[in-house]
């Protein structure tokens, strides 16, 4: 994607989103600068989820718009200025600078570590197999796995699972990394290793959207925090705007309840 001057990396502007009659987003307005590490927080529920999706068009949104470093998300504009919905193909390569790790780890349970990660760099860029087993060894090993390229997913643990879908997501040299609440499906043990492992991401410059329960990441690691309830943004700010002096009787509530 082609960098737009003066603008924020990541540009969500009055979004909606309805399921049904559902409506889960409404009037989603905000910014994500490039090399931020935005964490957004609220009860399940909230919409959260369902932005983040909506970041990389795996849902598809009834109104707003969404702009990633400039390019707008699953639509072109046309020359009469109406907005056309994008093919698949053309999503999918919007995609492809995008880094997503859900709350399942999503592994292929019948290839190894290293051939999960390989396995898109190869299929959807076309990189020759050696080089990309040579990386994905390196973001192996930058996330702990040295030792365990040759393990299928269920000789691993929770933690080492997602370790790994982050090393995959990585493989494919995203713009934008974001983070689907990557913590909640593991045990209290080893949810250290994996929040270890986003914080020297962060530490190295990427752009990071984070959905989490977190509270001690969101405080440590974000450089802006979002608030979100019943599919609006509440309130948003630093991390010191919004644990220490948040605004909202809503925010208060909620931080009240989880700190």
């Amino acid at each position: 994607m082609d960098p737009v001057i003066d603008m924020a990396f990541v540009e969500i502007d009055n979004v909606h989103k309805f399921f049904d009659d559902l409506h889960v987003l409404r009037g989603v307005t905000m910014e994500v600068q490039r090399g931020e590490v935005c964490a957004i927080l609220g009860p399940s529920g909230s919409g959260k989820s369902t932005l983040l999706r909506c970041v990389n068009v795996l849902e598809e949104i009834q109104a707003g718009s969404i702009a990633v470093d400039g390019t707008l998300m699953g639509y072109r504009r046309g020359d009469n200025g109406r907005l056309y919905e994008l093919t698949g193909k053309e999503i999918a390569a919007q995609r492809a600078s995008i880094g997503m790790v859900f709350q399942r780890f999503n592994l292929f349970p019948h290839m190894t570590a290293l051939h999960n990660v390989i396995e898109a760099p190869v299929q959807v860029k076309k990189v020759a197999k050696a080089e990309a087993e040579r990386r994905a060894r390196e973001l192996l090993a930058q996330v702990g796995l040295a030792d365990r390229v040759d393990h299928y997913p269920s000789q691993l643990s929770g933690g080492q699972q997602q370790r790994v879908a982050i090393a995959r997501a990585l493989a494919m040299e995203p713009d934008l990394m974001l983070f689907d609440e990557p913590t909640s499906a593991l045990d209290p043990e080893l949810v250290g290793e994996v929040l270890s492992v986003m914080q020297d991401l962060a530490k190295s410059g990427m752009t990071m959207m984070v959905v989490t329960h977190e509270m001690g990441f969101a405080r440590e690691v974000a450089d802006h925090v979002v608030f979100m309830d019943e599919g609006v943004i509440v309130e948003q700010g630093s991390p010191s705007d919004v644990f220490d002096n948040p605004k909202s009787p809503r925010t208060k509530d909620f931080l009240a309840k989880v700190l």
